[in-house]
Order: C-alpha cells, then structure tokens, then sequence
C-alpha cells in the first residue's frame, strides 16, 4: 500500500478558518474541495429547486390529480435500503399531502423470484391491486418491455429513479415510454446534483408535489405539511447507496442527521438505532452505512424487502422494534453466511491465482453461493486484491447472478456494456454504476465471461491504479488528539466523495498482541506521544517503525474515556 497525503490549499483553509469554521475542519474541508463556507451550510433554503430536476412538475400534476380523484397509488421499490427508503418517504409523503390509506400500496419484487425492477410479471401484480398509476422508486429507467405492459393494462406511469439510462449500439439513449420520467441523469436534465440517489429522487418529486397542491390552494405556506420530516429517510438512503456527497447531498444527509440526534426520527429509524446498540443522539453517516443500512439491506438479501419497508412506514414503536429485531436476527444470518462464502472464495482464488500479481479482474463462482450476499463478498474480495471483482451465485431459474465491485479509474458497468458488444447475447441482462454492476448469464458462459472482463481490464486499465492507494490527510498535531476533535469530527457529514478524515504519520510499534484472534491491538509512540491502537482484521505483525494511516476515536473502559488510533493501512516509512 502506498499512503499519499491529499493537497489543502492554504488560501482556502485560511478563509473557511476566518470564516468560523474550526480550524482542523477548514483544513480537511479545503482539502475536499470545499472553497466557501456557504458550501457547508445545511439550512434546507440551500437545498437545489426541485423545479430544476427534470419530470418532476409533470409528476406532481399527475399526483395531485390522481390524489383528488381517489386513484389508486402504488410504488414499486428496488430490494436495497435506497429503494426501501424511498418507498418509505413516497408513502409518508403522499398520505401528508392528502392520499387516504387506501389510495396507496406498494410492491417490491423478490430478489430471487422476479429479479430487478419493474418487470412485467411485477406490472401485473400492481394491476392486481387496482392501480391507476404506479411510481417507481430506484429503479425503471430500463424497464422498457414492462411500462409498455402497464401503459397497455391503462395505468399511468411515472419512473422516478437516478441510474443510467440504456444506451444502444448506435450511440442513442433509449428510455422508457412512462408518462412521466424523473431522473437527475437522464438527457436532457439540468440538475445540477447527478449524485441523488432513489430517496432522494422522490424527496424531490414530493416538494414539488407540495408546491402544486399549494398551488391549487389545498394548504398555504402556514398550514402546508413538513415533508423535512422525512429527512432521516433521505439521509439513510442517501448513506447507504454509496451515494456521492456532493454539496446537495451533504446538505440531505446533515438535515437529517439533525433531526435524529434531536430525537425526531420515524418509529423505524429510532428502533434500528436500538437494535443496532447505537445512539442517536450521537448520529453519524457511519451509523447509516454500517448499522442501519445493513439490517436494512438484509431483508432484500436473505428474506424479503417487505419487512423493512413496514419497519420504515410504521406508526407504532412498539412494531417497529418488532421489526427492527427481526431485521437485527437476518442481519446476523447474512453476516454468517456472507463470513463463510468469503471463507470459500478465498480458498478458491489461492488455488487458481497463478503466483506474483493477480489478474487485472476477477470473477469466480460456486454452485454453493448464495444470490443473496455476492455483492458483499465481491466488495470484500475487491478490497483485499484491490480488482474488479465479480462472484456469481446459481438463481431459482437456472442462471448465474453476479455481482461486482470496482476500484477508482475501472467503470463496471460501461465494462459490461463493451462485454455485452463483444460476446452477443451472453449478457442476459446487465446494468448498474461505475463501481457496482451485476449481471445474468448463462452457466455455460462463465468462462467465456471471465475472459472477456480481464480482457476489458487489460485493455483499459491503467496499470498504475492496480497499485493500492490510501489518500490520507496527513499528520495530525498532538494537540488535536483530544475527545473534543473526536466530536468535532463526528459532527461533520463525511461518506462516499467527501471521505472521513484518515490521517497519517510515521510510527514507533511499542507492543503489538492478538485480541479475539483477529485483531491487533497496539501500543505506539506518534510524535513522542504514546497512543493506543487497534487495527481490526489485521493478524501480521508490524515492523517496528512504520508510517500509520489511521482515524481516531474515542475507547471507553471501565467508565474512561481515551483517544485511540483506528488504523487502516500501513507502509514503510520511504513509500
């Protein structure tokens, strides 16, 4: 691994510092591309127009309408926490703005049973419902076949969704014929935030929904309902979805990171937070990414979404806790299996890896995977080998379903779509982001596969990015390692493009033992100061000076609280 340290512009640190800001949190601002502390203020009057994110007047007409006329509503949902999320928020949000109860439904496919998004199998369970208009949420840009279905069956349809749109060989964008789109990345969008994900996609269409009904004078700017009340929503499904902390949803995320530490949260979000261990006074977007999110996403993987969407739309605590234990049970269960099948594939890969450096990417199956957690498993197979990963599991109908992961400079899914021009026909379906993608393909075309993504990766992968990189941001000054830099830190809104502080500096190793077989526990001398340390995952012993990368946090025992060093990452000192 190779530690670099990111650039601060000294100018710029200056002004955020001179602005108010703190003045290690100008540092790691400036250094993450933040140039004025207006960008970092989080009051909702900042927020993006939702005027500006194409579809969404169209979209509110047809709601209101359909909210006046007593139709029937219905929302299909993607199986991940973006989609649970988003559903959630749709839901409550339309019953704020006037839908009675029974106006509304939602369906979410099964994973293993109906695959992806809307499909026309899904269309007719939604008909089955009686709907007259169904909204998707996170998914439907693809969905060609299935909103002609539902248009034909006479419902109005309305996608509501952020992923890519399908781009056929000549070159042209092909979308959907619904009703009405909205997507921030579809032609034509001005929007200026491309990273909204699903929940935040359907934040929009509910404000702009607000502002037609307030139009038709339903309510006024005084009575008019609260929809920031589901920014706790948003700001999970924001986190979960690896989505990127641009500056709009920096602002997404910080509001509704506010409302939970204030106590005002949904039912189901208070009751994750309990079956999680953590405290939501003391929220932060890793507890979104590694405590909420999971359980959520749990559902999707071994059971079914249903369970977290009616832990998120509940009204009553007590069956939100319900849920979110029953959720916090299949969480453990992924965690077991997902342990074992990276057991497995790690085994896999030591046998077939010739020696020195591995392939540019990998892909690898076994007939004992399950569909559920391949996406986990390759993420976690992408960070070890630091490649483009893809792992496949055998699915109820008889094909592989895969999974991949990427690094920095490799687009997955534009990888699969010049795989997909190469070998006709092998890609059954495909989609995803730059660095997470999924296919289906045929067992008998596994290997083929295989040897057309390395060729892809050969092809246009940079040699150098093979080389694992760990941006950090520098040594940090004795003075700041101290509990209230810790929540000065944990106040801030960090995640995917606007990365948590990792600092780094050179190291004396003063004792290193194994705790729980699994973990190295460490005692270092930084800047002539003895820290503590862990290093989670880590069963190699460190050489006795080294350069550290590492965040900070605060170690509690037996009633006191000290600094420790959390290290990710190590190299020698000249590297």
């Amino acid at each position: 691994m190779k530690i670099i340290a990111r650039d601060v512009p000294p100018r710029t640190a200056w002004s955020l510092e001179q602005a108010g800001v703190h003045p290690l949190l100008a540092r790691l601002f400036a250094a993450r591309g933040v140039r004025s502390a207006e960008e970092l203020d989080d009051n909702a009057s900042k927020l993006l127009p939702p005027q500006t994110l194409r579809g969404t007047q169209e979209a509110a007409v047809l709601l209101a309408d359909a909210i006046a006329q007593g139709q029937r509503i219905c929302i299909v949902a993607d199986y991940d926490c973006d989609g649970a999320t988003a559903c959630a928020t749709g839901l409550r949000g339309l019953r704020m703005l006037g839908a009675r109860p029974d106006q509304l439904s939602y369906v979410v496919p099964d994973r293993a049973l109906h695959g992806y998004g809307l499909t026309p199998p899904i269309v007719e369970l939604v008909k089955a419902q009686q709907a007259d208009v169904l909204v998707t949420v996170d998914n439907g840009m693809a969905s060609h076949e299935a909103v002609t279905r539902a248009r034909a069956l006479g419902m109005r349809v309305i996608i509501t969704d952020h992923h890519l749109p399908v781009v056929l060989d000549d070159g042209q964008v092909s979308l959907p014929d619904a009703d009405v789109i909205v997507n921030p990345n579809q032609p034509g969008c001005d929007f200026a935030s491309k990273a909204l994900v699903g929940v935040g996609v359907m934040f929009y269409v509910l404000l702009a929904l607000r502002a037609e009904l307030r139009q038709r004078g339903v309510f006024d700017a005084a009575t008019q309902p609260r929809i920031d009340s589901l920014l706790d929503l948003v700001a999970l499904g924001t986190i979960a979805d690896v989505g990127r902390l641009d500056a709009n949803n920096r602002r997404l995320v910080g509001l509704g990171l506010k409302r939970i530490r204030a106590g005002r949260m949904q039912p189901g979000i208070a009751a994750l937070f309990t079956a999680a261990g953590r405290d939501p006074a003391k929220a932060s977007s890793q507890d979104f990414g590694f405590a909420l999110g999971p359980r959520i996403n749990a559902a999707g993987r071994l059971a079914e979404m249903g369970l977290g969407i009616e832990c998120l739309i509940t009204d009553d605590p007590a069956r939100a806790l319900a849920l979110a234990q029953q959720l916090d049970a299949i969480n453990r269960e992924r965690r077991d299996l997902e342990a074992g099948m990276r057991e497995q594939a790690e085994m896999m890969l030591e046998s077939v890896l010739p020696e020195g450096d591995p392939p540019p990417a990998l892909a690898i199956f076994d007939p004992d995977f399950h569909e559920g957690v391949v996406g986990i498993v390759a993420s976690r197979l992408k960070d070890r080998l630091h490649r483009p990963t893809f792992v496949f599991a055998l699915g109820q109908d008889g094909l592989l379903k895969g999974s991949g992961r990427s690094i920095a400079g490799f687009h997955l899914r534009d990888a699969l779509d010049l795989v997909s021009k190469r070998h006709p026909g092998m890609l059954r379906k495909f989609g995803g982001h730059a660095m997470a993608a999924g296919c289906t393909i045929a067992e008998e075309d596994f290997d083929t596969f295989e040897a057309a993504l390395v060729r892809v990766a050969h092809d246009d992968l940079d040699p150098s990015l093979l080389l694992r990189q760990l941006s950090t941001d520098g040594p940090l000054d004795a003075h700041w390692f101290t509990a209230e830099t810790v929540s000065q830190l944990d106040s801030a809104v960090w995640g995917p493009g606007f990365e948590a502080p990792v600092f780094s500096d050179e190291a004396e190793v003063l004792n290193q033992r194994l705790v729980g077989e699994r973990h190295m526990k460490l005692s270092l001398r930084v800047q002539g100061q003895v820290r503590d340390g862990i290093w989670f995952g880590r069963t190699e012993p460190l050489p006795s000076k080294t350069q550290l990368a590492f965040r900070i946090d605060l170690n509690e025992f037996q009633g006191r609280q000290r600094v420790q060093l959390i290290v990710e990452g190590a190299s020698e000192p000249d590297a």
